[in-house]
């Protein structure tokens, strides 16, 4: 097994314990078991527990990109590619479900994650949207008063407390597509530019 399949079999087994334990109960023995590796092995790879939960933040969140900048990129209309970026946000948290628990709850009580971490993945991530916004203003289709960084932040609040919500009840009103459509119907009606 190479280095780089251990650390991954690590970061996999601690989304899992994480998601099912909290990050706080689960213990690195936890971790180490769903590997199937020794505990000492860990240790090899990340500091302690809260080094593990920042690599969990950093490498998933870095796929995500990948992937929703690889989609965006196949798109030339601005208003297209905020739909697939709410789609695929909220995909996520249908498909990665235990990823989409720890990065929306667990993440967010440690106290220690919001105080030091410098979210750098997690800006890179929001900004996409906010270059999407500037590009609708290039092309004269999203309002030129806008501030991109707050339009950034209004549309990945509406789909975060979604996706809060879609993580904690069991029952469901309606389908992750659904919502992400509404979700992006709603952005768009308040950032188009209206015809004179």
């Amino acid at each position: 097994m190479r280095i780089s399949d251990k650390h991954e079999k690590i970061i996999q087994a601690a989304i899992k314990v994480f998601a099912k334990k909290g990050f706080f109960s689960a213990r690195i023995s936890d971790i180490a078991q769903k590997a199937k590796v020794a505990d000492g092995t860990i240790y090899l790879y990340f500091n302690n527990k809260y080094d593990i939960l920042i690599s969990i933040f950093e490498e998933e969140i870095g796929k995500i990109i990948k992937e929703v900048k690889a989609l965006i990129d196949q798109e030339e209309d601005p208003r297209k590619m905020l739909e697939i970026f709410a789609m695929e946000h909220m995909r996520m948290v249908r498909d990665r479900r235990n990823l989409a628990e720890v990065l929306q709850m667990e993440l967010r009580q440690s106290n220690k994650f919001m105080r030091e971490y410098r979210n750098t993945k997690f800006i890179e991530y929001v900004d996409i949207v906010s270059k999407i916004i500037r590009k609708g203003q290039e092309m004269e289709l999203f309002r030129k008063d806008l501030m991109p960084g707050v339009a950034k932040r209004a549309m990945f609040g509406a789909l975060d407390e979604t996706a809060r919500l879609w993580i904690l009840s069991p029952d469901h009103q309606y389908t992750i597509e659904e919502a992400a459509k509404q979700i992006s119907t709603i952005f768009l009606s308040g950032v188009e530019e209206k015809p004179q």
